[in-house]
C-alpha cells in the first residue's frame, strides 16, 4: 500500500501523517503483561529526575545485556500520570541518547506530541560501541550470515526487546520501532528477525544501499566531503567528534587536499575503518553488496511504514527501495509507504507544516 500525502499535517513524526495507518499500526500495540524491574545502571541523579518529573515523566537508565555479553546503554521514560499498561516505542541510535531535560521537553511537546497523547513508554538506546554502550562500533554493520552465531543490529534489537518487555513496569508486552536516517536503518534491521513482541515499525529515510543511492555514493559517484566528515565524526571516538578544518572555506580545504590517499597520510593514519573501506572498495563489489539491505528483505512479518521525503538529498532512494523490495512479500497488506515534500530534518523537527504549508 503506497500513500503520497496531499494534505497539510502536524509533521510531528511520520506515524502521525496519515491517521488511518497510525491507528491501524497503533492498535497492534495493546495488551497486558506482567514484569520485573531490574536496575543495571547508575541511578538518575535527583536533580535530573526532578527536572524530568516536572515534565510528567520518570527516567530510568540501564545497561541491557545481549547474547554475547555486551551491554547496551538504554534510557526509559515512563509517563507518571498513566495507570494503564502501555506499549513501548523503541529507538536505537549512534548519535547518543542522553539528552538534557530542555531537549527532552522539546521532543515530547513537538515531534513526539501525538504519540505522547496516545500513551507510550519511550526507550532510547546507544547502539553497540557508541557513547555509553559496550562493544565495537561497525558502521552500517552488515546482517549476520544465516546459521552463524554472530551478532548484528537485528540480534541486539531482539535481545533488548526481550529485556524491555520482561523488565519495564506497566508495559503491555508490545513494542514499536521507529527512527530517521541511521535510526531508520536500525529500525529496518530490527524487522529482519523480529522479536514476537515487535508489533509495528516506522522507518524514515533509511538507507538501503550506500553505493547505489544513499549517503556515501549517489549512483556510484563518491561524495567526498560527506563521506569523510561522517566517517570521521562517528569513528574517531565513542562519542561523535565534529570535523575541524584549518580554514574558513571547507571547499578550499578539499580542493587543496589532492589525492584521497592524502587523507590517511595527513590526518587519519589509517585509523578510521570506514574511510579505509572507501579506498579499498571503489567499485560496487561484494563489500557494498553485502551491506545493502534488499537481499535480506524476504518477509513482511511486522506492519511497517516507510517515509520518504522528496527534498531528501541523502536517503530518498532508501525507503523507496525498501518498500519496493518488501511489497511482493506483503500478503497481509502490512507494507506501507508515505512520500511528500520534506527532508529528514523536517521529519524530526516537526516543523514541515509551518515551513511548507503546501496544501490544505
Amino acid at each position: 500500500m503506497a500513500i503520497v500525502l496531499g494534505v497539510s499535517t502536524p509533521f510531528a513524526i511520520p506515524w502521525a501523517m496519515h491517521p488511518g495507518i497510525v491507528r491501524r499500526i497503533g492498535v497492534l500495540l495493546c495488551a497486558n503483561h506482567v514484569l520485573l524491574w531490574l536496575p543495571l545502571y547508575a541511578e538518575v541523579s535527583s536533580e535530573e529526575q526532578a527536572r524530568v518529573r516536572e515534565l510528567g515523566w520518570e527516567k530510568s537508565q540501564f545497561m541491557i545485556p545481549t547474547r554475547d555479553g555486551i551491554r547496551l546503554y538504554t534510557e526509559i521514560y515512563r509517563p507518571l500520570q498513566s495507570s494503564e499498561r502501555l506499549p513501548i516505542l523503541f529507538t536505537r541510535t549512534p548519535y547518543g541518547v542522553n539528552v538534557a531535560a530542555t531537549n527532552l521537553a522539546s521532543m515530547l511537546t513537538n515531534q513526539l506530541k501525538e504519540l505522547v497523547a496516545d500513551g507510550y513508554i519511550f526507550a532510547r538506546q546507544d547502539i553497540r560501541g557508541k557513547f555509553k554502550s559496550e562493544g565495537q562500533f561497525v558502521m552500517m554493520r552488515p546482517p549476520r550470515r544465516p546459521g552463524l552465531e554472530a551478532v548484528d543490529e537485528s540480534t541486539d534489537t531482539y535481545d533488548t526487546i526481550e529485556w524491555l518487555v520482561n523488565n519495564v513496569p506497566n508495559n503491555n508486552g508490545r513494542v514499536g520501532l521507529f527512527g530517521t536516517s541511521y535510526l531508520g536503518w536500525t529500525t529496518v534491521m530490527g524487522i529482519l528477525s523480529p522479536h514476537p513482541a515487535l508489533r509495528a515499525a516506522c522507518e524514515e529515510a533509511s538507507p538501503a544501499d550506500m553505493f547505489l543511492g544513499d549517503d556515501f555514493h549517489h549512483n556510484g559517484a563518491f561524495r567526498l566531503s560527506y563521506a569523510y566528515e561522517y566517517a570521521y565524526s562517528l569513528e574517531t571516538a565513542k562519542t561523535n567528534v565534529p570535523v575541524s578544518f584549518d580554514r574558513y572555506d571547507a571547499y578550499e580545504w578539499y580542493l587543496q587536499l589532492g589525492s584521497l590517499a592524502n587523507v590517511n597520510r595527513r590526518m587519519l593514519q589509517g585509523k578510521i575503518p570506514t574511510w579505509n573501506d572507501y579506498l579499498s572498495h571503489p567499485n560496487y563489489d561484494a563489500f557494498w553488496q553485502r551491506q545493502a539491505v534488499a537481499p535480506y528483505l524476504t518477509n513482511v512479518s511486522v506492519p511497517i511504514l516507510h517515509v520518504a521525503g522528496w527534498w531528501d538529498q541523502e536517503d530518498f532512494y532508501g525507503p523507496l527501495k525498501i518498500y519496493e523490495t518488501l511489497e511482493p512479500h506483503d500478503r497481509a497488506h502490512q507494507n506501507h509507504l508515505v512520500a511528500g515534500p520534506w527532508d529528514p530534518g523536517i521529519m524530526a523537527a516537526g516543523t514541515a507544516a509551518k515551513a511548507a504549508n503546501w496544501a490544505t
